[in-house]
């Protein structure tokens, strides 16, 4: 690190209002957020699309983070999906030209603030009840989807840095 640059989300102390249990969850999706809109920055509309060598497009891994947040928000707060949201997931991978960068980024950015507000209100006496995931119904708990929301959204920005990066080297 650069004395010009900040220190990673969680090197910048607590997000106030969130609970100290779910301080990494809201640490990780700021720093995914950090991370997103820094290496998108200018990023060619002509590219959104593109599977180099196969792999999910730029365009697939920001509509697809903005779900998982969604959807496994929509878990841990103890509902089901609602058909929009189902019909959103059916048409992640699905190329739309006619939606530009900005409005993928803007639609993520959103989430994890509505990602944030749910944490703020999130009551931690009950972070490890069950929670059910999918249509299978398959037992979980509320923490662990907000753990794993975390963790699969980081999971994501990775894979887009190396897409970005590919696609801006070609």
């Amino acid at each position: 690190m650069t004395q010009n640059e900040e220190p990673e989300v969680w090197l910048s102390g607590p997000i106030e209002g969130i609970a100290a249990l779910l301080q990494p969850v809201a640490h990780a999706l700021l720093q995914a957020r950090q991370e997103v809109n820094e290496m998108i920055k200018g990023f060619p509309e002509e590219l959104l699309w593109v599977k180099p060598a196969g792999v999910a497009s730029v365009g697939f891994h920001l509509q697809h983070m903005t779900g998982v947040i969604d959807r496994l928000f929509t878990y841990a707060r103890g509902r089901e999906l609602t058909q929009e949201q189902l019909d959103a997931l059916a048409n992640e991978a699905k190329p739309d030209k006619t939606v530009p960068v900005l409005f993928l980024i803007a639609a993520f950015n959103r989430q994890v603030d509505i990602a944030l507000y749910h944490l703020y209100n999130a009551d931690t006496g009950i972070l490890t009840e069950t929670r059910y995931v999918g249509r299978k119904k398959i037992p979980s708990t509320m923490i662990g989807l907000f753990v794993h929301t975390a963790e699969h959204v980081m999971r994501h920005t990775g894979q887009l840095l190396v897409t970005v990066n590919v696609l801006r080297n070609k």
